[in-house]
């Protein structure tokens, strides 16, 4: 057989460790935060945000959170996180929930409706929903600064 037809043993190895990432992933995490942290939206940084927050969440991990505002409603939101899988998930579902909602709408955006739309957490993952409504309040709070 040649290279091309045989899988290498190298080849063999990797795949048997990503089943068994897989499994492990399924078995901690709903399907839903692993898509989230697999394919996340609206993540990245905005230039020129009407509003804008960085928080450091108590494990370490950082969230930044940008808004743009029209008419009393979050007309584009986006964030960036160096944290980890659930932090990602957190993020990635809190700006969906937030788009197109007013100001005060979002303001009370939960973190118990965040986990709940994510179809939960582990208990030691709990926290980063807290980081993310954390950050978004705090981009909401920026938003009536004073330029000066």
């Amino acid at each position: 057989m040649t290279r091309d037809r045989k899988k290498s043993d190298l080849d063999k190895f990797v795949e048997e460790v990503q089943k068994e990432i897989d499994r492990k992933e399924a078995e901690t995490y709903s399907k839903r935060v692993i898509e989230e942290y697999r394919n996340p939206k609206n993540i990245g940084q905005m230039e020129d945000p009407d509003g804008a927050a960085k928080f450091k969440g108590p494990c370490g991990d950082t969230m930044e959170v940008y808004l743009k505002v029209e008419g009393g409603r979050i007309k584009y939101i986006c964030f960036f996180t160096d944290g980890c899988g659930p932090s990602i998930a957190c993020g990635s579902m809190l700006t969906q929930m937030a788009r197109g909602r007013t100001l005060d709408g979002a303001a009370d955006l939960s973190k118990e409706e965040l986990i709940e739309v994510l179809g939960g957490l582990p208990d030691e993952s709990l926290h980063c929903a807290e980081l993310a409504v954390t950050t978004l309040r705090k981009a909401l709070e920026d938003l009536g600064r004073d330029p000066s």
